[in-house]
């Protein structure tokens, strides 16, 4: 069914609130995942028809705004040095075919940003056994992601840790998933990520990243 006029009349607005509002809540919160904070923004507005809501990538714009008035300062440090932790990282975790996804690889990463790597393995297990034999304390959490060429989400086993200050998130996808990646809720399409060659060129220029896969 077609959006009535009025809520075609309102939605521009509407959705520029709840944009600027998760925009505050991923900034100023320690929220770090967008689609959570775009329904927590609207619940808070009283927003709840979702037609009104604002893409994920107007979340994204509305952040940089956020952080270009509020942040200017502090922010291009904080994501370069989760840049730098993330190369770290992958190297470390290369058994497992790394993707640097999420803030750190948008731009918008912040102080409260988690370095969230994607790994691909069969096994989920063995993560986790890689981890206790690095002795890594991690936290176990599931995520819920559709993979292109499936119909509906999928819970996906993962882990969470924090080293030198900075919190990690790996998770743990089937390998097929290197050929059918997460899609994002919006439109379906891939979401962005990135190899491990492809974050030392971003980290060399400084310069936006393009076709990560």
């Amino acid at each position: 069914m077609p959006p009535s006029p009025q809520t075609t009349r309102r939605a521009p607005r509407e959705r520029l609130l709840i944009a600027q509002e998760a925009a505050r809540l991923i900034a100023e919160s320690g929220i770090h995942d967008f689609e959570h904070a775009r329904r927590k923004a609207a619940a808070k507005l009283g927003i709840h028809e979702e037609g009104l809501w604002p893409r994920l990538a107007d979340v994204e714009q509305a952040l940089r705004e956020h952080q270009r008035l509020f942040a200017a300062t502090e922010q291009p440090g904080a994501l370069r040095q989760r840049r730098e932790s993330a190369v770290q990282a992958m190297q470390f975790l290369q058994a497992f075919q790394p993707r640097l996804v999420g803030p750190v690889l948008s731009g918008v990463a912040g102080d409260n940003s988690p370095v969230t790597l994607q790994l691909h393995c069969d096994d989920a297990d063995a993560v986790q056994r890689f981890l206790h034999e690095q002795h890594i304390p991690a936290e176990a959490r599931t995520w819920s992601l559709q993979l292109a060429g499936h119909a509906g989400r999928q819970h996906f086993p993962g882990w969470e840790f924090a080293a030198d200050g900075i919190a990690f998130e790996l998770l743990v996808l089937p390998e097929d998933a290197l050929r059918q990646p997460p899609v994002s809720p919006d439109d379906g399409k891939p979401l962005p990520r990135a190899t491990l060659a492809q974050l030392k060129q971003l980290l060399a220029t400084s310069a936006p990243l393009a076709g990560a896969v």
